[in-house]
This record gives structure tokens, sequence and C-alpha cells, in this order.
């Protein structure tokens, strides 16, 4: 599969995706909205490769999707392309649902008429993969009990509602039309290139800057934490040598609280980078009142990725928060800016 068209691509797991598939040779046509997520400066060390195209449009406009398909002969499509924070999408919940839903039903319209067109070998080998999360199962209690590819759906929030209608749509167009698709749900991604209002870098830049720390509840919440690049290497596994039709969760088996995230990354920079005062940047962690519909845990079951495919996570969360932390620390020229302009921490995403 040499030509990829990657939706979404200039985001955080996108641009990660994207960084790979085109160090690996593969050419990428990359098409990103450009929102306040995607950021074209994610993806500098590529921005000369002659094997990308960054092209700034809309999942929606499936015109301009049916020209790149066929101007550019793609074997498979990649869609990441999503509005994604929870908090956003109890905000302003029309969004997630031009974006996730209609978006989403208007690429796969688009794909199933390139796909038609498609004669023999290229038919054969198309494939559409359908990048989605845990949160569309709902939560878990706090136990060892983990989703699995065939847990029932049951979203809790605005955002995980219209994950769980894309998914939805992605399964009846294979049924009913025949497109052939694979689909994966991961869990909670961290790592470089992650725009701040997510939990693991907002508390990051605050805690090297000296704010408060907000943490909702008691910080009890459970999240199952995957590095981004191992994230990418299982996507690849997924488009390329996964089963049609089938679902594949993706975790990195690392379960953590909200509050012992927060104090891990706490801990890490005063080894670094020590307060001037001393003392501990735990001090500056300050709990706020819990968002609606706040999931208590995620635990994801990826042996089957593991059984088929091959794939397993080469970090656990201790040296993947250390690699997070280092990066952060030297590329203050790809978040000054955001923190700068169009994001200045003001939020809090706990995912």
């Amino acid at each position: 599969m040499q030509t990829i068209l990657v939706t979404g691509g200039a985001g955080f797991i996108g641009s990660a995706v994207v960084r790979r598939l085109v160090r690996q040779g593969r050419t990428v046509i990359n098409l990103d909205k450009l929102t306040y997520a995607g950021n074209p400066a994610s993806l500098k060390l590529i921005e000369n490769a002659p094997n990308h195209v960054l092209v700034e449009g809309d999942i929606a406009d499936s015109e301009l999707v049916l020209r790149l398909l066929r101007e550019h002969a793609v074997d498979g499509i990649m869609h990441l392309a999503a509005e994604s924070h929870v908090d956003r999408s109890i905000d302003g919940p029309g969004a997630f649902v031009e974006t996730n839903v209609v978006g989403t039903f208007r690429l796969l319209s688009a794909a199933l008429e390139y796909w038609r067109g498609l004669d023999g070998a290229a038919k054969e080998a198309f494939r559409f993969h359908h990048i989605s999360t845990d949160e569309v199962f709902g939560d878990l209690p706090f136990d060892d009990s983990q989703f699995t590819e065939a847990t029932p759906y049951a979203p809790s929030s605005p955002y995980s509602a219209s994950k769980a209608a894309s998914d939805h749509f992605v399964r009846a167009w294979h049924e009913t039309y025949g497109l052939p698709v694979v689909l994966s749900n991961c869990s909670n991604n961290y790592g470089p290139y992650h725009f701040p209002e997510k939990l693991i870098p907002l508390v990051l830049l605050n805690a090297l800057e000296g704010k408060p720390l907000p943490v909702y509840g008691k910080g009890e919440n459970v999240r199952d934490w995957l590095y981004v690049d191992d994230h990418a290497a299982a996507l690849e596994a997924v488009l390329t040598r996964g089963r049609v039709g089938e679902s594949y969760n993706v975790g990195g088996n690392q379960e953590r609280t909200n509050l012992e995230v927060v104090e891990a990354i706490c801990d890490a920079l005063d080894a670094r980078l020590p307060l001037a005062g001393g003392g501990s940047r735990r001090d500056l962690i300050a709990f706020v009142t819990d968002r609606p519909g706040h999931d208590r845990r995620y635990a994801i079951d990826a042996s089957k990725i593991a059984r088929e495919l091959d794939w397993r996570p080469e970090e656990t969360f201790d040296s993947g928060l250390a690699k997070t932390i280092d990066w952060y620390l030297d590329n203050r020229w790809w978040w000054e800016p955001i923190r700068s302009g169009a994001y200045a921490g003001e939020r809090l995403g706990n995912g």
C-alpha cells in the first residue's frame, strides 16, 4: 500500500501517523481542515518531503475527497479527522455532529464511489481504516475488567456519542455496500506534538510555568495510557494487515489515575528543573469541580491485535512520559506560540 490519504494528518495522532508513513517511503495525501488543533508545525520534520502533500480541506467536501482519491490513485484511507475534546463537546455538541458524523458519512460516500470505480487488484487491495476511541464503550468500574472488541457501545458524552455514530456508519457501509473497512479503538494517547488542552501537556506546561494544576474531582478517574508512536505503529498494522470488516482495540496496558499522572509529571519536572524557591510542584495541584458525565475508568484489552497482527506497545508509561517531557522541554518553538495565542491553558482536558 504505497499511497494513503490521511484525514486529520496535522493533528496530534494524525501527524504521528503521517511522519511514520512518510519516513517509510509511502506517499501521503494529508487532508486537514487546519482548525485550532491542526498544526502544520507538527509536520515540520517532513515539510520538504516529496512524498507528502498537505491539502487544506474538509472531509465533508465529497467532491474534493473524490478528486484527491482519483488524482493520486490512493490505495487506502486512514480516517483520523475528528473533533475530540470532551469538554468542548459539552459546550458545543453541534460541531461534533457535523465533523464526526456528517463528515464521516460524506467521506464514506466519496470512498465508496472511488472504490467502485477501481479494477482488479486495486479494488481488492483498497482499505478504509476508521480510527475511533475507547470512549464509545462508556466506562468501567474500578476493577480488573477491560473493553474488548465485543463490548457493547454506551457513550457518555456528546463526543463519544458522535464517535460511536461514525463507527456504526463505517460498519454499515461495509455490510450494506461491501466497502472494505477496518476499524480501531484506542485508549488515551500522549506524546510529542499534543495540543495543550489535554491532561498531560496541559499539566506539563502549567507546571513548567508554575501555574495551578487543575484536576477534576479527586483525581480518581483511571485511564489506560498509550504512547502516540506506538499507536501509529498499530494503525499501520491494522491498515495493511487487518482483516476486512474487523475491529481492533489498541491500548498501552498502562492504567493510572489522573492524580497519579499529574504527580508523576510534577516529580519528573522537579528532578529536571527544580523550582527556584525549592519545594514540590505537587503543591500546585488544585482539585476542581468534576465534569458532567465523567467516565470513571477506561481499560483496553489489546490481546486481539497482539495475537493477529503481532503488535505490542514498546513504551511503558514511565518511559513514554520521560520522552514526552524531554520533547516539550526541547521544543518550545512548537508550543510557545500556542500558549501565547491560540490556546493559553484556560481549559482542562482529562481525556
